[in-house]
């Protein structure tokens, strides 16, 4: 579960939605590599031959044809200026048609870019042209489930947003795996209140952006805290177009004795409000920047902060970008990207966006010629153990009976970048013992085949 990972996309669509702005733009298609297998043999990480040659003969579904499959990638990127996922795209089917391709068919990637407003201009061209959605992602995701569900378009996303998007049917991966919404900072919160700072759960404060798509997950973190033990005495929103002046909100902070603060919002915001409290000498026990500023962008803005303040994140049972030394995975994209994209940042979202596509090249390939859009996705969900090669704890993929994440890892930001926090990683990078937190109150609900008035049986 990466939701929070696009909050700052999200709290900029206030200013556009408030702008009423609208611009035109569709689908933009392109195929990278040549379909010829090369030295690695289409291996990635602990994963044998996911991109291969092949002889196909037929074209069994829309976006499929001998020689081509075409997949659609969603993106803010025209109102973000973001390339995480069409950077990340262009590296991974290059490297793929340089395989062989899926079994033999060259990817074409269809970049969708929604400018943040036009989700469902851009759905409802994936779903005339695409076979299906791979490694992409939009703030406001959920305004073009409904479509997607219509005409039965599988989604492979990098990461899910908005409640009615994530978890949603024909979505395998980039948010809850299971069917129980639950919480995917248990492990990391109990960390933090239990065990690294136990003071700190007599005070607890969270800060938000005021948009729509972000505050509703205040009520969620305040009823897994308060189940866990910890007392929330502050909690606030801020203007999603700005704050000329973070001092208010420090001081309240301060005067409310805050000892641990989740942060829900961009990191820019975030070094601000820091560099106030540093300049009033509070110090809390622990600040939560939500993963958004896992980048060394935040270690940058945040400047002396960083040594006065202790933030914290959790990256959610994704590999380290620091530890590629010791994971080939994360050494294999980082390489990857220096060949296809240089000088392109290898950034949480792009790997986020590889677990995607190699989950869709696994599952794809394994279809050979007879390859349908209910071959890959009953391929996707079958897997009970999923790793991408090495880049993310194991999942569970079933749509059904799943298990509940218990991995999680924590990343601390030193001035020399961000390292593992001391947490006790016990498999790996990572610490697998946590017990999510099942919400009990969950009013938004992930849309369904039913609701479209079809069933999984449609899907061919």
């Amino acid at each position: 579960m990466v939701k929070s990972r696009r909050i700052l996309v999200a709290l900029m669509a206030v200013a556009l939605l408030a702008a009423g702005c609208s611009r035109g733009g569709g689908g933009e298609s392109t195929t990278a590599g040549t379909t010829g297998a090369s030295a690695s043999g289409g291996d990635f990480g602990d994963l044998k031959g996911i991109c291969h040659a092949g002889s196909p003969k037929s074209s069994p579904a829309q976006g499929v044809s001998a020689s081509e499959l075409k997949v659609g990638v969603f993106s803010d990127i025209g109102f973000t200026k973001n390339p995480e996922f069409s950077d990340a795209a262009k590296v991974f089917t290059s490297w793929c048609n340089d395989n062989g391709g899926v079994a033999g068919r060259r990817l074409v990637v269809d970049l969708h870019d929604t400018k943040m407003m036009e989700v469902r201009q851009r759905m409802l061209e994936a779903c005339r042209d695409d076979f299906a959605l791979v490694g992409g992602g939009a703030a406001l995701d959920g305004l073009g489930v409904k479509d997607r569900l219509s005409c039965l378009l599988p989604d492979f996303p990098a990461q899910a947003v908005m409640g009615t998007s994530v978890g949603s049917d024909l979505q395998v991966g980039g948010g809850e795996s299971a069917s129980l919404p639950y919480a995917p900072g248990t492990g990391f919160h109990r960390w933090l209140l239990k065990e690294a700072f136990p003071a700190s759960a007599s005070a607890v404060g969270l800060i938000n952006g005021d948009s729509p798509v972000t505050k509703t997950m205040t009520p969620k973190y305040v009823e897994e805290l308060t189940a866990g033990g910890a007392t929330v005495v502050y909690n606030d929103l801020y203007p999603a177009a700005g704050v000329p002046d973070w001092t208010p909100y420090a001081q309240a902070i301060k005067s409310k004795g805050v000892k641990g603060l989740i942060f829900l919002g961009d990191f820019a915001s975030l070094a601000k409000l820091e560099d106030v409290l540093t300049g009033m000498n509070y110090t809390l026990d622990w600040i939560d920047t939500n993963n958004n500023a896992y980048t060394s962008k935040f270690i940058q803005l945040a400047g002396s902060s960083i040594a006065a303040q202790h933030n914290v994140a959790d990256i959610q049972g994704t590999a380290p970008l620091e530890q590629a030394d010791r994971i080939p995975a994360v050494q294999q994209v980082k390489d990857l990207f220096a060949k296809y994209a240089p000088g392109a940042d290898v950034t949480y979202p792009a790997l986020r966006a590889f677990v995607a596509w190699t989950l869709f090249a696994k599952s794809a390939s394994a279809c050979g010629d007879a390859l349908t859009r209910k071959c890959v996705y009953d391929n996707a969900v079958g897997e009970r153990s999923w790793t991408a090669g090495g880049l993310q704890a194991p999942v569970d993929l079933a749509r059904t009976g799943a298990a509940l994440p218990k991995c999680y890892n924590i990343e601390q930001a030193t001035s020399g970048g961000w390292k593992a926090a001391d947490f006790k990683p016990d498999t790996g990078p990572f610490r697998c013992d946590a017990n999510p937190y099942v919400y009990q109150n969950y009013p938004e609900k992930p849309l369904t085949l039913a609701d479209v008035g079809k069933s999984l049986a449609d899907l061919k």
